[in-house]
């Protein structure tokens, strides 16, 4: 473990391991494959795993749960989301969970709820489902249309559960940057994790939110630094996906840019990637998605990759990154 979030005694990795795609995100992945890339992320170093009842209608909890059993408990963290309860739905259960785009029955509906009942009955179905007592991380997860309730019933529920102890650190996770500065300025959380807002493609999270967690001590996590798609492999394919919707010409344009001078540095786009969402001090961990040992390995490789100053200062005398966010 590297770095505490906020003021809490919760520790993440410097890397840590999404586990969207182990809840079979857009297809299918095998038990054991799933279980082998949760090993593999422990074989690398990696000891913070994030995941939430939406993946996979619980599909990548209890995964992990599973993966995890056998593993020293002080040794991990866990960081799971509240949000969407799971209610059985056995009328769905001869189709396939098409609208959240995860290749599961869907035998549960996502019902939103901010209440700070749903608040307890989310956190006790994750328990069930993980296998454990405690969650060390719990996130109000995507409230873009639910800031009142999110905001005046999750949080203080979250906070009381923080305070009696019952969970260490709390937050929030989204896929937009404005309404988490809002609970970094306006709330006590312990961290944010912001998805895709924080890439070499988008640096929408420095506008407002990293100087506000800067001010406020609260912890950044990294997420969705490949954007999805684009910035996972050297050479963006044509048909590569921005923002989990096909990536526009002028946007891949960019990120072939981007890898252009990456390579004339002798580092992979993706390595280069991952450095960049890492360099801020406010970031206390990257998250990256994997869903085969396979990618895990790959993804760690790239983490170890050193960086030379020059390659950044490249991108920005190109016009490629903002020149007052060089690492």
């Amino acid at each position: 473990m590297s770095a505490l979030l906020g003021r809490s005694a919760v520790p993440v990795s410097r890397i840590g391991l999404g586990t969207a795609p182990l809840g079979n995100l857009y297809r299918e992945v095998p038990d054991a494959d799933a279980i082998a890339t949760i090993d593999q992320a422990w074989a690398n170093g990696i000891r913070f795993f994030d995941t939430a009842p939406h993946y996979g209608l619980g599909l990548s909890e209890r995964r992990l749960g599973v993966a995890l059993s056998g593993r020293p408990r002080a040794q991990y963290t866990i960081s799971t989301k509240i949000g969407r309860l799971l209610v059985p739905d056995p009328a769905g259960a001869h189709r396939r969970d098409d609208e959240a785009g995860f290749d599961v029955p869907a035998d549960h509906r996502r019902v939103w709820d901010f209440s700070a009942d749903g608040v307890r009955r989310s956190l006790e179905d994750s328990l069930e489902r993980l296998g454990l007592d405690r969650i060390d991380l719990v996130l109000i997860h995507d409230p873009d249309d639910h800031w009142a309730e999110a905001a005046g019933q999750a949080y203080p529920a979250l906070h009381d559960l923080r305070a009696q102890g019952v969970i260490g650190a709390i937050g929030a996770g989204m896929n937009q940057a404005a309404m988490l500065a809002r609970f970094v300025t306006e709330t006590d959380v312990d961290a944010v994790l912001v998805a895709g807002r924080w890439t070499l493609l988008d640096q929408s999270a420095a506008d407002e939110l990293l100087p506000a967690c800067a001010r406020r001590g609260v912890s950044v996590l990294a997420a969705g630094v490949f954007n999805s798609g684009l910035l996972a492999t050297d050479n963006p394919p044509a048909d590569a996906t921005y923002d989990y919707q096909p990536a526009r010409a002028e946007v891949r344009e960019r990120a072939i840019a981007i890898s252009a001078v990456c390579r004339r540095h002798g580092v992979a786009l993706p390595a280069a990637a991952i450095a960049f969402a890492g360099a801020r001090p406010e970031v206390a961990s990257v998250l990256l998605g994997a869903r085969t040992a396979a990618e895990v390995a790959a993804n760690a490789a790239a983490a170890a990759v050193p960086v030379p100053g020059d390659l950044w200062t490249e991108l920005a005398e190109e016009g490629l990154i903002r020149r007052d966010l060089l690492p």
